[in-house]
C-alpha cells in the first residue's frame, strides 16, 4: 500500500492506495516542522490518522510519500521522518516540500510556474521533474505574500489601526468579538498565529462586495507577482496555482495576473487528488 500526504499549515489530506488500487482517504489537522516538535508531529499521527485506519491497514502500507509545508531543510524533514517511521518502520518513506507536490499536481512531467496560496505562499520554476528554481517564501513574518496568513495580517493591520470603513470594522467585530489584546495575545503568545491570521480571509471572501477588501486582495497578490513571480526567467510560461486562496479569490488573481502581463493556466483548490494520480502512473 502507498500512502500519499498533503501537509499545510492548517490541514492534512491522507490518501491510501490499496493493493486493488482502491484509494482510501483521510484528513488530520495540518503539520509543519518549523511550528511544531517531532513530539507534536507524533502526536497528531497517533491520535488523529492511525484511527482512521481499518483494522490491519497500518502494517501493510511499504511506501509513503509526504509532501508538506516547512519540509525545506533536512533536519525539518528528519522530523516528519521519524515520526512516521515510529509508526511504518517497514515503509520507504520520502518527505518533500509542498512546493514540489503542488508542482507534480499542477504540471505533472511538464515544465511549468507553479504557486502555493494557502495559509502560506511559495512559488517556483519546475522543468518537468524537479524544482529548478525557487524564490524563499519567508514565512509569515517576512513573507508569504499572497497568502491566507499575508492577507489577513493586511486586514487585522488595517483593523487595528482603525483603517477600515465602517461598515466593515463593525461587522467583524460582531463577528469575532475581537479587541486588540485579544488579537495580540493570539498572535505573540498562542501557537499557530499564521493560521490565526488565515483564518479571516474566508471573512474577507464572504464581504467581497466592499470593493475596499477587494482593492486588499489585489494588493496581496500585486506583492505576490512584484516580489516572486516575475522574477523568474521563465516568466513567459503559464502560471498554475493550488490552494484555497488562490481558488476562492480566483477573479482577483487573474486580473492581478493579466495586468502584470501573466497568464494564469490552472488554479485547483487542493493537489491530493492529482498528486495520487501522479503516483500511480509513477508505479
Amino acid at each position: 500500500m502507498i500512502l500519499i500526504a498533503d501537509s499545510g499549515s492548517t490541514k492534512t489530506d491522507w490518501r491510501l492506495i490499496d493493493a486493488n488500487q482502491q484509494i482510501h482517504q483521510y484528513t488530520t489537522q495540518g503539520i509543519n516542522p518549523y511550528l511544531q516538535s517531532q513530539q507534536d508531529i507524533s502526536f497528531i499521527f497517533e491520535s488523529e490518522l492511525i484511527p482512521q485506519f481499518k483494522s490491519g491497514m497500518q502494517s501493510h502500507v511499504f511506501e509513503i510519500h509526504f509532501y508538506g509545508a516547512g519540509c525545506g531543510a533536512v533536519q525539518r524533514k528528519k522530523l516528519v521522518a521519524t515520526a512516521l517511521w515510529k509508526l511504518f518502520p517497514s515503509a520507504l518513506i520520502e518527505v518533500h516540500t509542498d512546493l514540489l507536490g503542488a508542482a507534480r499536481a499542477l504540471c505533472g512531467s511538464k515544465p511549468g510556474l507553479a504557486a502555493i496560496l494557502g495559509t502560506g505562499s511559495n512559488t517556483c520554476y519546475y522543468d518537468g521533474g524537479s524544482i529548478v528554481e525557487n524564490h524563499a517564501s519567508l514565512g509569515y513574518i517576512l513573507g508569504d505574500e499572497g497568502s491566507g496568513a499575508h492577507i489577513g495580517k493586511t486586514f487585522i493591520q488595517a483593523y487595528l489601526n482603525k483603517e477600515l470603513p465602517e461598515g466593515i470594522a463593525t461587522r467583524f467585530y460582531e463577528r469575532f468579538q475581537l479587541d486588540k489584546e485579544q488579537i495580540l495575545e493570539k498572535l505573540y503568545k498562542q501557537p499557530m498565529p499564521n493560521r490565526f491570521l488565515a483564518s479571516f480571509s474566508k471573512f474577507i471572501y464572504q464581504n467581497l462586495k466592499e470593493q475596499y477588501l477587494v482593492d486588499l486582495v489585489a494588493n496581496c497578490f500585486n506583492q505576490l507577482f512584484d516580489k516572486h513571480v516575475l522574477k523568474y526567467e521563465h516568466v513567459n510560461l503559464k502560471l498554475s496555482c493550488v490552494g484555497s486562496v488562490a481558488f476562492y479569490f480566483s477573479n482577483i488573481l487573474r486580473a492581478v495576473a493579466a495586468n502584470k502581463g501573466v497568464q494564469i493556466e490552472t488554479v485547483i483548490e487542493t493537489p491530493i487528488a492529482a498528486l495520487t494520480l501522479y503516483h500511480l502512473k509513477e508505479e
